[in-house]
């Protein structure tokens, strides 16, 4: 993993698998524990690795998406941007938030069946514990959309599906409740915005903290291609797998022949090719524009 930059005013607290977090220092050099930049990187995971190559422009465009989704859903849930005015050497790609206690439980909604709740679903009828009906495929529709939460596996380890008995055990009823509505209305919402601009959103992970007030607050990125799978709405046709805005690329080229690469070796994935780099970046970029109506730069 590339090491983290050095920002003038900030001192680097931790690096994930694409993101790096930064403490603001105080005038007396100081971190301050009331904030934290977060930076976006041009780092993409899959299969549970952080790959080597990175996809240019990646940080910037779910920076710039999530700074738009935030203003659509500002009526319905408050988040913890601070500014977006940061270091030259981030410009684009970070933004100051508040520094949060994260809700320590995987905020899932789905509207569509497909991925990990499919398999699910085909083993037991349940997604996270929860019946769905009988006779559906992949991509079927879920009306209404249902909350599925799993747990926040340690890095390189799957997330788990987790009954919302869990969940309550975890938070509390009271609070459990309001993750569950606020995330599945937060997909709704989406979809509202999204679908009559071409793209479907099938399901999408949502974070979320709390301030010390008990307020929940939407954190980190919101309905963008890496955490969330978007459909282009006119190509949509239950019973196979759609086609992707997100980093399906990466994924196909993985498990091809062509890269060599078993996901059951145990062994860090291959180089990206060039091409599979600029679909990949290409495709990140139309999903920003098709939502938004601008042009990335």
């Amino acid at each position: 993993m590339t090491s983290a930059l050095e920002l003038p005013g900030f001192t680097h607290v931790y690096s994930g698998k694409v993101r790096d977090l930064y403490a603001p220092l105080d005038d007396s050099g100081a971190p301050r524990t009331d904030q934290v930049l977060l930076v976006a990187s041009d780092r993409i995971s899959a299969y549970d690795h952080v790959l080597s190559t990175p996809i240019p422009d990646k940080g910037k465009v779910l920076t710039q998406l999530s700074l738009w989704w935030f203003e659509q859903l500002e009526s319905l849930v408050p988040n913890q941007i601070v500014s977006t005015d940061v270091p030259d050497a981030v410009a684009g790609r970070a933004v100051l938030v508040e520094k949060l206690d994260m809700v320590p439980v995987e905020c899932v909604a789905r509207a569509y069946l497909t991925g990990g709740g499919l398999s699910e679903y085909e083993a037991t009828g349940t997604v996270s514990g929860l019946k769905l009906p009988t006779g559906l495929v992949d991509a079927s529709r879920i009306e209404p959309a249902v909350f599925t939460p799993s747990t926040k596996a340690p890095a390189g380890e799957h997330d788990q599906p987790m009954p919302f008995e869990d969940v309550v055990a975890e938070v509390g009823a009271d609070r459990a409740a309001e993750l569950r509505d606020l995330t599945v209305r937060i997909l709704e919402r989406g979809n509202e915005i999204a679908a009559p601009r071409g793209i479907l959103i099938a399901d999408t992970k949502v974070e979320f903290g709390i301030r010390p007030d008990g307020t929940v607050v939407l954190a980190d990125e919101v309905l963008t291609p890496d955490s969330s799978r978007f459909w282009p709405a006119a190509g949509w046709e239950p019973g196979h797998r759609q086609a992707s805005y997100d980093k399906q690329f990466v994924r196909d080229w993985l498990t091809s022949a062509a890269s060599g690469w078993s996901k059951e070796s145990g062994e860090e994935p291959p180089a990206l090719p060039d091409e599979v780099v600029e679909q990949t970046r290409a495709k990140y970029v139309e999903a920003y524009e098709v939502l938004t109506g601008r042009t990335f730069a």
